[in-house]
């Protein structure tokens, strides 16, 4: 199982770096399935991404405490609005809904979210 994990550590570190230059597709949230993957098939990774300056200190409210920080809230909303503007503009209607009906779902959960 530990090749299985690893490949899935990579190619979540991959969407997670294609998310850091998206607005639209999260950073975190590939960092944590990276994080778990790496837990399972190479520790000294998994550290490696819990020390990163940026996304470390995230990765670690969220391990311990279920927590979001209030900057990362407001950056999540605010790029989930972006994509729903960017939807908006260049596929139009009915598409725009879909965008909308994922940041009313998704930020509502994100929102909620302990501090």
């Amino acid at each position: 199982m530990r090749p299985f994990y690893t490949l899935g550590g990579i190619a979540s570190v991959v969407l997670a770096a294609v998310g850091a230059a998206l607005p639209i597709v999260p950073t975190v949230p590939f960092l944590l399935l990276a994080v778990y993957c790496f837990a399972r098939s190479n520790p000294e990774w998994e550290q490696r991404i819990l020390d990163h300056p940026t996304y470390g200190p995230q990765i670690a409210d969220w391990r311990e405490r279920r927590a979001i920080s209030r900057k990362a809230k407001v950056a999540a909303v605010l790029a989930m609005s972006a994509g729903v503007a960017f939807t908006a503009l260049t596929l139009g209607f009915p598409y725009v809904w879909i965008s909308i009906a994922v940041l009313v779902i998704a930020g509502s959960w994100i929102v909620t979210r302990n501090e």
